[in-house]
């Protein structure tokens, strides 16, 4: 059980990991290993304090480092889902699970665009991750829809389960050779009261379960009952969300999305979840 999971390893999840270590809380960032978000890719940072035309990798190199000697623990993996737990919260990462007292969400801007239906049959044949759910599939057909890397290998895992397992992405010398290749698009999701099919470039292919894999999670997936204001999660002035002990900060709270504002909002947010 950790005091506070942080969720994202940019200035606003990295400057978070070192206020709470300065208030003498133990820090969790759990982040994807390989860093895809603009900040990853600039060139040129002019406007953030006492570091004057410094490149994106090294902003972040320097925070990762500043918050690792002052103690910060790291998790590689994508949070799929957070559960609340009493006065505490599960947080799904692959197939591990890490339970926090306080979550503090800097997870970026990025939201998926849902597929229609997507979020009416969330539990009901629609899933993110298939080691969790796999097992309900065996014997039955699957359809995985191939938006990031890890989406290969999920499907390799899901043919020794799935009688059948149809992937909608480009193919991969890497796929497993009972996977079905679909070259198509995926557009929406078909069912009622169950995944019924997946209809891709116009063409509607029966299945049992859809298995979604992003390099994001949209945030009326990630945690039950918390509000957001389009892309962005509803904060007050404090970084605390509609739901207690949850938190959050940098570019997911709003505008302007900038690494400055970021990095002062994480260190607000650890303040907030340390009280």
């Amino acid at each position: 059980m950790f005091n506070i999971a942080i969720v994202g390893a940019g200035p606003a999840g990295l400057s978070a990991a070192i206020t709470a270590r300065q208030r003498g809380r133990e820090a969790l960032v759990i982040s994807r290993a390989d860093q895809r978000g603009w900040l990853a890719r600039a060139e040129r940072i002019d406007n953030y304090p006492g570091l004057p035309a410094v490149s994106g990798p090294q902003l972040l190199a320097a925070l990762r480092e500043h918050a690792a000697r002052m103690g910060a623990q790291f998790m590689d993996g994508l949070v799929q889902q957070i559960l609340p737990m009493g006065d505490a919260y599960a947080l799904s990462v692959g197939s591990d699970f890490v339970q926090a007292r306080r979550v503090i969400l800097c997870m970026g801007a990025r939201q998926p665009r849902l597929l229609p239906g997507e979020d009416a049959l969330l539990g009901r044949g629609v899933s993110y991750c298939g080691t969790c759910d796999g097992m309900l599939y065996r014997g039955k057909a699957v359809a995985v829809v191939a938006e990031s890397a890890e989406a290969v290998h999920e499907a390799g895992f899901l043919a020794g389960l799935a009688a059948h397992v149809r992937y909608f992405g480009k193919p991969d010398p890497a796929l497993d050779p009972r996977v079905e290749v679909i070259d198509a698009r995926p557009e929406a999701i078909l069912g009622e009261d169950r995944v019924l099919a997946l209809r891709a470039s116009g063409v509607d292919y029966e299945t049992d379960g859809v298995f979604i894999f992003r390099d994001a999670v949209a945030l009326s997936a990630l945690l039950p009952g918390l509000l957001h204001d389009g892309p962005f999660i509803r904060v007050d002035r404090a970084m605390r969300t509609s739901l207690p002990g949850v938190f959050a900060a940098g570019d997911c709270a709003g505008k302007p999305l900038q690494a400055v504002k970021a990095a002062g909002e994480g260190c607000i947010a650890a303040l907030s979840a340390c009280e």
